[in-house]
């Protein structure tokens, strides 16, 4: 009888979990962002696409264009506070979308590559009439900014790298290759739960703060959503290439002043749940990865919070944002 009542409460409490979850759009309609999103549409690998962002003009422009490129489990709107700090300091910020993710198109079939990303970002800038930038990037959006640097370095005023993915080859260090397919079955499972028990573990160093539930709740309505399906099957292919194609061995190559700014509590090491443990330790050592990534980056300078993780710009915004403005105040 007892495990009657408590299976029966068990299944309640995933109910009202679920039930608890507002669900959003395939490209997150009913989730507001910041500012007024615009969307670029263009053709890619023979189908037509639409990549959204967000432009926003300060009141007192500098003359500067700051890009911002959100990560995986982010997206645009993730930058609201940056967004805010960059304009007040004269900045104009555009903040996309990458094919794939958020409030732009989630294709049924696409070769996904960081090279691709970053040609249809290069195309987004230049449909604004923006030729060259401060590129920011946070998580997989510091391994697209990296990739953009090496591809298009006349177009890069400074690199700023936050807690970027890709200091390490998780493949080379012994992470298994997962099939897409399998990846996939993974990604159907994501809840609210899930996302925040992983973000808890890797990005906080176990300390939460209600705020973070916003972040959370935006990735679980899409995985929730009438779209589910595309945007898991997106997340398992984008997922593969963070994995299959490292930027770690070309950044002796990087030609750009660079900012490297990390969260020594960060262990993010996608893919070291599949390793064996004695791989999996010494994977996601940001306090470690920082010192050992500005030594191969000529031109490069880094910034450490020894006590902050994966997401500074979100966990401690004003010493964030401060240390920010001072290295792009730098000549």
């Amino acid at each position: 009888m007892m495990r009657s009542v408590l299976a029966a409460t068990a299944v309640l409490a995933a109910t009202l979990s679920a039930s608890a979850v507002e669900t959003y759009g395939p490209e997150l309609e009913g989730f507001e962002y910041p500012h007024e999103v615009k969307r670029f549409g263009f053709s890619s690998q023979r189908q037509d696409v639409s990549m959204a962002y967000m432009d926003v003009r300060p009141e007192r422009p500098n003359g500067k264009v700051a890009v911002l490129l959100h990560g995986k489990n982010f997206c645009g709107a993730t930058w609201e506070g940056t967004i805010a700090e960059l304009t007040k300091a004269g900045y104009r910020v555009i903040a996309p979308d990458q094919i794939g993710f958020c409030k732009s198109t989630k294709p049924a079939a696409y070769q996904f590559s960081f090279q691709q990303l970053a040609s249809n970002t290069a195309g987004l800038l230049s449909s604004l009439g923006v030729e060259k930038a401060v590129v920011i990037g946070h998580s997989m959006g510091g391994m697209l900014a990296a990739r953009f640097a090496l591809m298009m370095p006349e177009r890069v005023e400074k690199l700023v790298m936050v807690d970027p993915l890709g200091l390490e080859d998780w493949q080379a260090a012994g992470v298994p290759w997962l099939p897409i397919e399998k990846a996939y079955e993974g990604e159907r499972k994501t809840t609210f739960d899930s996302i925040k028990a992983y973000q808890l573990k890797f990005y906080y160093n176990g300390q939460w703060k209600p705020e973070y539930d916003r972040w959370v709740q935006m990735q679980a309505g899409l995985y929730a959503g009438p779209g589910a399906e595309r945007v898991a099957w997106n997340s398992a292919q984008t997922s593969d290439m963070i994995l299959t194609q490292p930027v770690v061995h070309e950044f002796p190559d990087l030609r750009v002043p660079t900012v490297l700014i990390v969260g020594g509590k960060d262990r993010t090491a996608p893919g070291a749940n599949r390793a064996p443990a004695e791989v999996a330790a010494r994977l996601g050592r940001y306090d470690l990865l920082g010192r050992a990534t500005v030594a191969r980056i000529p031109n490069s300078v880094l910034v450490e919070f020894p006590e902050l993780g994966h997401s500074p710009q979100v966990e401690a915004p004003d010493r964030f944002h401060a240390a920010l403005l001072a290295e792009l105040n730098k000549p």
